[in-house]
């Protein structure tokens, strides 16, 4: 069966409980998905389903991607991802998967690649206080500072926090819980932020139930 279905991220808003509380959440239109390729233990070792998402001219694909969707006589899509799946049981390239898949009240991990700030300093990379403002020290108000540790170890360690790139990595949140799930428009609202700008590429997948007597270190 499959357990996930990939979205985008729409943007987020608000809805109110009966309560009157005012619920922040974030709103993914997912799927539909078809599932374009279905992998098993013995021929790839592994079991998985291909899932595509998004619409995409198609003279914007080369000759081994049509003939991949053609082979399946499915429409090509814009995003191809891989969910893996313990059992293919009532699973077979061409189905759908829609978020009639998930339920209220159900909890989600959400992936998504967080936004891009491109070279930063440490200031607003790692959130440092920066030189002081006088007596001097004008020209140090977003410097890093002293990096060394003096003759010994004469080098600077492993790990230090410096200027460098800035974001645009792979985030997972987990155990979101929806909201809502509307199937005839394809939307879910689930509570919470989730990483990326919007319109950014989310794979959304069923929470793992772990009960109390599971290991979760390994």
């Amino acid at each position: 069966m499959v357990n996930g279905i990939i979205g985008r991220k729409v943007g987020m808003t608000q809805v109110f409980a009966e309560d009157g509380k005012s619920i922040p959440v974030t709103v993914i239109e997912a799927g539909p998905c078809p599932i374009v390729q279905v992998k098993t233990q013995e021929r790839d070792g592994y079991q998985a389903v291909q899932l595509g998402f998004g619409a995409r001219k198609e003279h914007k694909f080369n000759s081994p991607e049509r003939g991949h969707f053609a082979k399946v006589d499915i429409p090509p899509t814009r995003v191809l991802r891989e969910f893996r799946v313990k059992s293919l049981d009532e699973v077979s390239v061409g189905d759908t998967v829609d978020v009639g898949l998930f339920s209220e009240g159900e909890l989600v991990d959400v992936t998504g690649t967080s936004k891009g700030h491109g070279f930063t300093g440490v200031v607003k990379r790692y959130g440092f206080k920066g030189g002081r403002k006088s007596h001097g020290g004008e020209q140090d108000l977003r410097r890093t500072g002293s990096i060394g540790a003096s003759a010994t170890p004469s080098r600077v360690f492993k790990g230090k926090r410096m200027p460098g790139r800035y974001g645009a990595k792979r985030h997972t949140v987990q155990n979101l819980q929806i909201i809502q799930a509307d199937a005839e428009r394809n939307l879910l609202v689930v509570k919470g932020a989730i990483p990326g700008p919007p319109n950014g590429l989310l794979l959304i997948k069923k929470a793992i139930k772990v009960s109390k007597g599971d290991n979760t270190d390994s």
